[in-house]
């Protein structure tokens, strides 16, 4: 399945500095009998979110409209607990296209890629200096440049780069998912079974 194709994003971004943020509380586990891709959003961060009567919960920040944008900025250890590819399903369907933080679960990190979400590693230091413009400034941007592989807070110019793997960062630039990137071969695939003996 495609995705939106990623290159430079710019936008306000959401804070929430939890760390040890597990997929469980990412998308509980009695919401995951969905086979599509669709709906996830409506329960990202569900008990965090909603109270037992379905009310939103005040004080959590997605309920806050101090806060918008594509761009999660998270605590250190972001997607730990289970592999579950709906944490990442859920995360996208909700809006968001990146998320920051200062370390990732391997497998929630794999899982992001692959369905359009680049996760972007940075310092514990810069991912504090996002959080302090952040809560300086609600309103104040980041740029996530994919192809020059930056993060930037466009108020100050504060930059870091970001590591990914190459094949990893063509598919999200070209919008692809493994499925697709194949596909994109098939040409030369073709060419080179023509080659091969039967």
């Amino acid at each position: 399945m495609a995705y939106d194709k990623f290159t430079i994003l710019r936008s306000s971004a959401v804070p929430m500095p939890n760390e040890n943020v597990d997929t469980d509380q990412i998308i509980p586990a009695r919401f995951l009998k969905a086979t599509e891709r669709k709906g996830f959003g409506d329960n990202l961060f569900r008990d965090w979110r909603y109270n037992n009567d379905n009310t939103p919960k005040a004080d959590f920040v997605l309920n806050d409209p101090t806060y918008s944008g594509k761009i999660l900025v998270a605590g250190k250890n972001f997607g730990s607990g289970s592999s579950r590819e709906h944490a990442a399903w859920a995360i996208y369907d909700y809006g968001f296209r990146c998320v920051v933080s200062s370390f990732f679960a391997d497998i929630f990190q794999a899982n992001s890629i692959n369905v359009g979400i680049l996760p972007v590693r940075v310092s514990p230091e810069f991912l504090e200096k996002i959080f302090a413009a952040i809560e300086a400034d609600p309103n104040t941007e980041l740029e996530v440049n994919l192809p020059a592989q930056t993060v930037t807070l466009l108020a100050t110019g504060d930059s870091e780069s970001f590591a990914i793997n190459e094949y990893k960062k063509h598919n999200l630039t070209n919008g692809y998912d493994d499925i697709d990137y194949l596909l994109s071969m098939k040409e030369e695939i073709g060419a080179f079974a023509e080659t091969r003996p039967f």
